[in-house]
């Protein structure tokens, strides 16, 4: 009992030390997955990501077309989505948001803008203290001191070959896609009318 509880108090004080902003994040991905990776149904996964009214239906045609590339799964909302939500509940979810925020860098319009979005992106992604911590280039650290629209392009690339060479094809071998594919195979099959 002694030892558990020394243990206990010694995480207690561990987590005490962490910066507000990784426990805040650990909460929100704890909610946003917990559902989904217990039901795994999809509603669920349009609740995890706020989508309480998606512009339109997931169909079992868009689904498949995910299996065509990396680029088809990514370019759909969905697709992103449950990309994401597998990544989370692999504990490397780092890897798209580091993708998604050199895309939102690099669409930034406003050159005003972007010393301030490089030093965030560096922080949460890139620093030796990066709460959510992806494998990158020193080349990347030098670009931020002085930023320009391109300065991420190499450290993104690396990570979207990575995700399509070993996390798209866990992906596509997944219960996660296997029960999604099941669900809406069933749902379409509901719809067709009887001759």
């Amino acid at each position: 009992v002694d030892i558990c509880f020394f243990m206990g108090h010694t995480m207690c004080r561990k987590l005490a030390v962490l910066p507000n902003a990784c426990l805040e994040r650990a909460k929100e991905l704890k909610a946003c997955v917990g559902s989904f990776l217990q039901k795994q149904d999809w509603r669920w996964l349009c609740c995890a990501y706020k989508l309480r009214k998606p512009r339109y239906r997931l169909t079992l045609e868009e689904c498949l077309r995910w299996k065509e590339s990396f680029e088809k799964l990514l370019s759909s909302q969905y697709g992103l989505y449950a990309f994401r939500a597998f990544l989370m509940s692999e504990f490397s979810e780092e890897n798209i948001a580091f993708y998604l925020a050199c895309e939102d860098y690099r669409n930034t319009k406003c050159i005003a803008k972007l010393s301030a979005k490089a030093q965030r992106i560096y922080n949460e992604f890139i620093g030796r203290e990066a709460p959510r911590e992806v494998k990158n280039t020193r080349h990347t650290q030098i670009n931020v001191k002085s930023p320009t629209p391109k300065c991420f392009d190499l450290a993104q690339y690396r990570i979207y070959i990575l995700m399509e060479k070993d996390c798209y094809p866990r992906f596509l071998r997944s219960t996660t896609y296997r029960d999604l594919l099941s669900q809406l195979t069933k749902m379409s099959s509901k719809k067709r009318p009887r001759c």
